[in-house]
């Protein structure tokens, strides 16, 4: 599976002010991370010049190059922004949420599949994943050392070892 070059990193909502600027909500674990780019894309992969970006509550203010009024600003109303994963350096153990959606989930040592991640929540102690098995089941796993042998993004193949409880069929 091939990762994403361009990866969604927020949304913008309104207009903000008079002189073309817009708000945008992140879609990013911290607002400050999406107003430290100084270009974005379009889905199109049309470049998005950054002007200034500010953090204002939860929210980035943004000013983008050539949108100059209110007018022009809310003609980008809805529009999704997005990365390019070059432009970031993760540090070792880190991920983008959006290359682990979609991963295989298998026990380290016995190679069952469990199913694949369908999503990332923060709880603020630790992710949590939520995996979906064939048979629709869903369960929870919490994203911690203990659980978490190894993410092989390249492959898109999770393995851990599952703490006892997590698959009720694993305890029979």
């Amino acid at each position: 599976m091939a990762l994403k070059q361009y990866l969604e990193i927020g949304k913008i909502t309104s207009v903000h002010g008079l002189r073309g600027e817009v708000k945008v909500q992140p879609w990013c674990d911290d607002p400050e991370f999406l107003a430290s780019f100084e270009v974005l894309f379009y889905k199109s992969g049309t470049e998005v010049v950054i002007e200034y970006a500010r953090v204002q509550k939860n929210m980035v203010i943004m000013k983008i190059e050539g949108c100059d009024s209110v007018e022009e600003a809310q003609k980008l109303r809805n529009r999704i922004l997005f990365m390019d994963r070059d432009d970031v350096e993760l540090e070792k153990g880190c991920y983008f949420v959006q290359d682990l959606i979609g991963m295989e989930v298998r026990h380290a040592e016995t190679g069952k599949v469990y199913g694949r991640i369908t999503d990332v929540s923060e709880t603020g102690a630790n992710d949590v994943y939520t995996i979906k098995s064939d048979d629709g089941k869903e369960y929870l796993i919490p994203a911690i050392p203990e659980v978490i042998v190894k993410n092989d993004i390249e492959n898109s193949l999770m393995t851990i070892i599952p703490l006892p409880g997590l698959f009720e069929e694993d305890d029979e």
